[in-house]
């Protein structure tokens, strides 16, 4: 029945995802073709009147751009980390090995278990962005190359030492000592969820501005509005959820504090319910728009530090690739 489910949730993706790789061939393809058009043009040139060369002017060393491959591979490092927390949440069972490795020092899974759902429609929700997750992996993957990152080591345990815990503690939570697990009951489930979805988003619009390539622009564009779709659903349900239980919706603001208080001085994060009684599924600037992380800012909370790691947390080895220093705080 489990193997059922995991292929019934993931065979609505596969099309789609080879839509989106098809659109990046082709797209390459172009961008090749252009180059050599470029190329023939100068050497169809040979019969030209020569002018002179100048001396060239020295010029001082460029500074060291990102690349569009750096933005895509840190992405890669977050989804391998949801991913691997929604499929062991619904499925009780990580990714395949075969969509984990690559460049840099791959790492394993530390903890993970299937959650006993008791609201159907939350484990459904679980599967289906289990499986989201999985195909933005796979598209990562697929849409980077051959220089694509292998999973780092990764902590999802449920332990008094692990990372949930940590992050429960931060936030005020749990005590020393004790474990937070998010896999005990729905709602542990979707607070350790809460903790993942909204960070998603804010990586994905903050590093917008770093990728120069409109097709990868436009693909990581479409992955964002895929995880706010995720962020807005798990904001949702939390939401009704804590009309009964309103210990749950402050379990949910506390947790938006602590990753206030880890990414910076500024008031970005922004929890579900805010004073007066009103909801706060989206949670916008003042013209209504979603607001941006940097990649140092989005460590900060990963790592679970206000200080410049490359290390810890949720990533006790750190990520592959160069974008893998938090911010200073």
């Amino acid at each position: 029945m489990k193997d059922d489910l995991m292929l019934e949730a993931f065979a609505a993706r596969a099309q789609r995802r080879d839509q989106r790789r098809n659109f990046l061939r082709m797209a390459g393809s172009a961008a090749v073709l252009a180059a050599g058009s470029s190329m023939l043009s100068a050497c169809d040139d040979d019969h030209a009147t020569t002018t002179p060369t100048p001396t060239p002017t020295p010029t001082p060393t460029p500074t060291p751009t990102v690349s569009d491959g750096d933005v895509l591979n840190f992405a890669l490092n977050l989804e391998y980390l949801e991913a691997q927390f929604y499929y062991f949440a619904a499925f009780g069972s990580g990714l395949p090995s075969n969509i984990l490795g690559g460049a840099g020092t791959p790492g394993a899974v530390t903890g993970g278990r299937q959650v006993a759902f008791v609201d159907p429609l939350i484990a459904r929700y679980a599967r289906e962005i289990a499986a989201d997750e999985r195909a933005h992996v796979e598209f990562l993957r697929s849409a980077i190359g051959s220089t694509a990152v292998a999973q780092p080591a990764i902590d999802i345990s449920a332990s008094a030492t692990g990372a949930f815990s940590a992050a429960a503690q931060a936030a005020g939570l749990i005590s020393a000592g004790q474990s937070f697990d998010p896999y005990a009951s729905d709602e542990n489930f979707l607070l350790g969820a809460f903790i993942f979805e909204d960070v998603g988003v804010t990586a994905y619009k903050g590093a917008s501005p770093l990728i120069s390539n409109k097709t990868f622009l436009e693909a990581a564009a479409g992955i964002l509005a895929a995880e706010a779709y995720h962020a807005g659903l798990v904001r949702t349900v939390l939401y009704g959820k804590g009309v009964d239980t309103p210990s749950l919706r402050t379990s949910a603001d506390k947790i938006s504090d602590a990753r206030d208080s880890l990414d910076g001085s500024a008031d970005k994060d922004q929890g579900i319910s805010p004073t007066g009684g009103a909801s706060n599924i989206v949670p916008t600037d003042a013209d209504g728009i979603a607001y941006s992380r940097s990649t140092g800012e989005v460590l900060n909370i990963v790592y679970l530090t206000k200080l410049a790691a490359q290390k810890g947390g949720f990533f006790p080895n750190g990520l592959n690739g160069t974008l893998n220093m938090s911010t200073a705080q």
